[in-house]
């Protein structure tokens, strides 16, 4: 678990110092530094070993969702589309967003809404060449380094 605290720490010791600069990563550290559990949830989310089947299986499911153009522009160079809590629970599954609010200990209202305000700047920053990696955003431990890093770096 030394890695998910690291994470967690450069969260909360530097998220006042990060929000102050400003950019897509302000809003992102303050939800994680505000439930902490967010980043084990979006991890599995978006880790190849996560529920999700990682960055393509979520891509997947918001294809035949038809919003394939909003996750992509996340993932593309242009401006990120906006999705509602709702869309995003018709995406994952009222059983899946369920079981996420849970773990957030939050209404399934409210956990929708923080993903759904959160993903969008949350892929773009992962995917920053415009393009999804061939092989994924890797497993959990690589995803969390990764996150890690950025943080660090905003």
């Amino acid at each position: 678990m030394g890695l998910l605290d690291s994470v967690l720490g450069a969260v909360m010791g530097g998220g006042q110092q990060q929000a102050a600069g400003g950019g897509g990563l302000a809003s992102i550290i303050g939800m994680v530094a505000s439930n902490p559990q967010m980043l084990q949830v979006v991890t599995g989310m978006l880790s190849n070993d996560g529920a999700h089947g990682g960055l393509g299986g979520l891509v997947g499911k918001f294809q035949q969702a038809g919003m394939g153009d909003a996750v992509n522009s996340w993932i593309g160079n242009g401006q990120n589309q906006a999705i509602s809590g709702d869309q995003l629970s018709q995406v994952l599954g009222s059983g899946a967003m369920g079981d996420i609010a849970a773990k957030l200990g939050m209404s399934h209202g409210d956990a929708a809404g923080s993903l759904a305000q959160m993903l969008p700047g949350l892929i773009n920053h992962l995917t920053p060449n415009g393009q999804a990696p061939a092989g994924g955003l890797g497993n959990s431990g690589d995803l969390m380094g990764m996150l890690g890093g950025l943080l660090q770096k905003s």
